[in-house]
């Protein structure tokens, strides 16, 4: 016996005495237990056996796998922003890495709305989008989920009552005014669509639980509580700002711009959820911004308008 494999066993004796367990029955279970393979690694089968069209129009398996495949990333991007949140010893340097690499999720998903855009007949996509009704891509739960672990909830509340809300309102309360209420809610008459209803049934508790876990801990918070010196460095700054304008104008746009095409952009069409899709997707009418003190003003007035590309890059 060489004296790795010496060093390997005293170490597995350390690790299976240190949790009570026998090392002995973990080395009889390796003679018994079959190699692990890369299908049943990533369950492949299992994978591959939830596409479940509701039409034979053929184009019909583009959308969907696109979705869970959109689904998949934004669960890799909450893993990582909540490392940022449980860090206790938060530096800029660990920050800007892991916000550059969920803005590399970001980016992917945006560029690969040319899927979307070009990889469905639009006759097809207008027939079986119908069977749909009333669910909407509003429905990602996930993504709501990633606003707010982004930033305080004041910046996602629908700008028509951010003034009536404050830290101290009662997240039941926030809830009913977020910005992407107006999707699915007549204000003047309260109403809700069919569509928000189900939502609301399936993923209210949850929301307000995930609210008030990162009430102090979301992406913003976090940020601002970091020593001046460190917020003011530029590296972090500019990671801030990319993933800030990716999500609530690049992402957005690329979506709005595809559902345009499907959707023939008539004020008469709207989506499978019964929303105005027009003034609820784009950036301009909420100017939905995570790290609001890090936009100029004229940034922010420009918000979803220009497309900030000379702004992104701070320099000293």
């Amino acid at each position: 016996m060489n004296s790795k494999t010496e060093n390997l066993i005293e170490s597995l004796k350390k690790k299976y005495s240190n949790s009570g367990e026998d090392l002995n029955v973990h080395l009889e279970g390796l003679l018994h237990s079959k190699p692990i393979t890369y299908w049943d690694y990533i369950q492949l089968e299992s994978l591959l056996g939830i596409q479940n069209p509701r039409t034979k129009h053929p184009d019909e398996m583009v959308f969907i796998v696109y979705h869970q495949t959109t689904e998949l990333i934004f669960k890799m991007i909450l893993w990582e922003i909540d490392q940022i949140a449980v860090r206790k010893d938060l530096n800029a340097t660990f920050f800007a890495e892991k916000l550059t690499r969920i803005s590399r999720y970001f980016d992917l998903l945006s560029n690969s709305f040319e899927i979307m855009n070009e990889g469905m007949l639009v006759e097809q996509f207008m027939k079986f989008r119908t069977t749909l009704t009333p669910s909407s891509g509003f429905q990602s739960a996930q993504y709501r989920l990633i606003e707010f672990a982004s930033t305080e909830l004041i910046n996602l509340i629908d700008i028509r009552f951010r003034k009536t809300i404050n830290r101290n309102t009662p997240f039941e309360h926030a809830y009913e005014h977020l910005y992407w209420q107006a999707a699915g809610k007549n204000h003047n008459t309260g109403a809700k669509s069919t569509m928000l209803i189900e939502f609301q049934e399936k993923y209210m508790d949850d929301f307000i639980t995930f609210m008030k876990y990162y009430h102090k801990t979301n992406l913003w918070t976090r940020f601002k509580s970091l020593p001046l010196e460190i917020q003011n460095e530029l590296e972090l700054r500019n990671a801030m700002r990319h993933y800030d304008h990716t999500v609530n104008v690049k992402w957005v746009m690329f979506h709005y711009k595809t559902a345009g095409k499907y959707l023939k952009s008539s004020t008469k069409v709207r989506a499978t959820g019964g929303s105005n899709w027009q003034k609820y997707m784009h950036p301009k009418y909420q100017k939905r911004i995570f790290f609001p003190d890090l936009w100029s003003l004229k940034e922010q007035n420009q918000w979803g308008i220009d497309n900030l590309k000379d702004y992104n890059i701070l320099t000293k």
